[in-house]
C-alpha cells in the first residue's frame, strides 16, 4: 500500500507504477482505493462508476477496470457536500459534516470495501492499495477508511510517499510517522522520496537522517521527471496545465469550469502533437483558439451561471458567429442549448435557466444516473468509422425541431446520441469520445495543413502511446527503488 505524507505526493502513480512492475515480473496485480474523491470517473463493462486513479492503475495492470478497485467514490456536487458512489452506483448526496460526523454510515462503507478487497484478492495477486491524502489527519482517524485502518484491515505492507519539491521533507515525514498509533507504524515498512531534483548523490546524508529520525528505511528516491505522461485525476493537476496559444498547433481552448469533471477526456488531445490545448476562464485566450471545448461538470447549471458572470457567455457567442469550432461534452453539451432544467433540485439550488442557445435541444436533469460504455459510429453518414466511449450523466436532453442536419452519433443498434448543427457546432454525452483517433483525425481534416504546420503529421495512437508510458514510468521508478527490500516485505 502507498500512503502519503500529504495531498498530491505522488500515491496514484507511484500505484501505477508498482502495477506494471508487477505485472512486467510475471504476477497478475490489481489496485484497490477503499474511498476516492473526485470529480474524474469512468463507467466499466458493467454499468459502475469508478475513480480515473484506479482505472489508470488497471491499465497499468493490463486488466479491465472493476467498481470493487474503488467502491466507494465521492463527487463532490458544491463546496459542502458530494454524490456518494457505493460499488458503482449512487446511493444519495451527502454534506461533509453528514458524512465525517460522528453520525455516519461509514462503518457500513467501511464493511463493503473490505468485502470489495477480498473479492479483489480471491482474483488477483498482489492487490497494490492506494490512501487518501496525509495518512496523519487526527481528527479523521476515528472515521478513517481510507488510510491506515484499511492498512491494518489488509495487512498491507505500506509504503509512505513524501513530496521532497513542496519543501519541509523531514518535518513532515517525521511528524506524519510520530502521530500514528504504535500498530500503525508498524504496518509502515519504508520510505519513498518522490520529486527529487538534481543529484542524487547529493540526498544521501537526507537519507540516513530520516531513518534515524523514523527507524524507518528510506528503500527510493524518484527523481522528478515530466517526461513521461500518466493521467492525472486531481483537479491539482489542472494548475499544471495552464498553456497558451501557439501558433502553427491546432489550438484547444477547453473552458475552466469550476466544477469541471473528467478533464481526463483531454489527454489524449494534449498527448496527440497535432493539438496544443490549454485551459482557459480568458476571454482573450478562448478567441484565440481553433476548438473551443465546453467540458463536462458536476453542476451545469452552477457552472452556467457562473459563466455569466463572467460573461464568457458573450464571448462564445461572438465565437460562434465568427465560425469557430465549440464542442461540448456531456455538462457542457447540456450549455450549448436553449435551456436546463432541475425541477427536482439533483445538481443543486437553480431550478432551471435558459442555455447558450448554440444547439436546439433542451435538459431536463433527472434522478437516474446513466453510466455505461458505448460503441458507436462517429458521423455515420459521412465517415461511418467505429469509436468507443461512456456515459455518465444525470439529464435527458432531447433535439428540437428537425433544424440539425446529421446524426453525431450512432450506436450499433440504430439509436442515435448527441446533436450536430455544423462542422463547427456539436455536442455529445459520450466521454472519451477525443480518445479515438479517427475522431482526432476528423478534427485535423477540418484545418488545412498549410496554415497548420504540425497538422501535417500522420493519425496518432493513444492507446500505444499510453502502453509506452507505462513502461517507462515502471523502469523509472525500478530504478530508484530497492525492489529486493519490498519483494521480501511481501513475502
Amino acid at each position: 500500500m502507498f500512503v502519503g505524507t500529504c495531498s498530491d505526493a505522488g500515491k496514484s502513480v507511484m500505484n501505477a507504477a508498482f502495477c506494471r512492475i508487477f505485472k512486467q515480473d510475471g504476477y497478475c496485480p490489481a489496485p484497490f482505493k477503499a474511498q476516492n474523491m473526485s470529480l474524474n470517473s469512468y463507467s466499466t463493462l458493467e454499468g459502475g462508476e469508478m475513480g480515473r486513479a484506479q482505472v489508470v492503475q488497471a491499465e497499468a495492470c493490463g486488466i479491465h477496470p472493476h467498481t470493487d478497485m474503488n467502491p466507494i467514490l465521492l463527487k463532490p456536487t458544491n463546496d459542502q457536500g458530494s454524490q456518494v458512489i457505493l460499488n458503482g452506483k449512487p446511493i444519495g448526496n451527502m454534506t461533509a459534516r453528514e458524512y465525517f460526523g460522528e453520525e455516519n454510515p461509514k462503518e457500513h462503507l467501511f464493511k463493503e470495501a473490505i468485502q470489495a478487497f477480498r473479492r479483489l484478492s480471491d482474483y488477483y495477486n498482489p492487490i497494490v492499495l492506494e490512501g487518501a491524502g496525509s495518512i496523519s489527519e487526527l481528527n479523521l482517524r476515528d472515521r478513517d477508511i481510507t488510510n491506515m485502518r484499511m492498512a491494518l484491515a489488509a495487512g498491507a505492507s505500506t509504503y509512505l510517499v513524501a513530496d521532497i519539491d513542496r519543501g519541509g521533507l523531514f518535518g513532515s515525514v517525521y511528524g506524519t510517522i510520530e502521530l500514528l498509533t504504535p500498530e500503525e507504524r508498524s504496518q509502515i515498512k519504508g520510505i519513498i522520496v518522490n520529486k527529487f531534483r538534481g543529484d542524487l548523490s547529493l540526498f544521501q546524508e537526507g537519507r540516513h537522517i530520516l531513518q534515524r529520525l523514523t527507524a524507518i528505511p528510506v528503500v527510493g528516491v524518484i527523481p522528478w521527471f515530466d517526461s513521461i505522461k500518466i493521467e492525472e485525476e486531481d483537479s491539482v493537476a489542472l494548475d499544471m496545465k495552464r498553456n497558451h496559444y501557439r501558433p502553427g498547433a491546432i489550438n484547444v481552448a477547453v473552458v475552466l469550469l469550476k466544477r469541471m469533471s473528467n478533464f481526463t477526456d483531454f489527454d489524449a488531445l494534449e498527448s496527440d502533437p497535432r493539438f496544443n490545448v490549454y485551459y482557459t476562464q480568458d476571454a482573450s485566450e478562448i478567441e484565440r483558439s481553433d476548438i473551443i471545448i465546453l467540458p463536462g461538470t458536476k453542476n451545469t447549471l452552477a457552472d452556467l451561471q457562473q459563466l455569466r458572470e463572467q460573461r464568457i457567455d458573450e464571448t462564445l457567442t461572438r465565437c460562434h458567429r465568427a465560425g469557430k469550432m465549440i464542442i461540448g461534452i456531456c455538462g457542457g453539451y447540456q450549455m450549448m442549448g436553449f435551456s436546463i432544467a432541475d425541477p427536482q433540485g439533483w445538481e443543486g439550488d437553480i431550478p432551471e435557466s435558459p442555455g447558450l442557445g448554440l444547439l436546439p435541444i433542451q435538459t431536463v436533469i433527472e434522478g437516474e444516473k446513466i453510466t455505461r460504455q458505448q460503441s458507436f459510429y462517429f458521423l455515420p453518414t459521412q465517415s461511418g468509422f467505429l469509436s468507443h466511449g461512456y456515459e455518465i450523466h444525470m439529464g435527458r436532453t432531447t433535439i428540437l425541431g428537425t433544424s440539425y442536419t446529421l446524426p453525431l452519433l450512432q450506436f450499433p443498434d440504430g439509436r442515435q446520441e448527441g446533436c450536430w448543427l455544423n462542422s463547427r457546432c456539436w455536442g455529445s454525452y459520450m466521454h472519451g469520445i477525443l480518445d479515438n483517433s479517427d475522431v482526432r483525425d476528423w478534427l485535423v481534416s477540418q484545418f488545412p495543413s498549410a496554415a497548420y504546420p504540425s497538422a501535417a503529421g500522420g493519425s496518432f495512437n493513444y492507446t500505444a502511446f499510453k502502453e509506452s508510458q507505462y513502461d517507462k514510468l515502471a523502469d523509472h521508478v525500478r530504478q530508484n527503488v530497492d525492489m529486493d527490500y519490498i519483494y521480501e516485505t511481501l513475502l
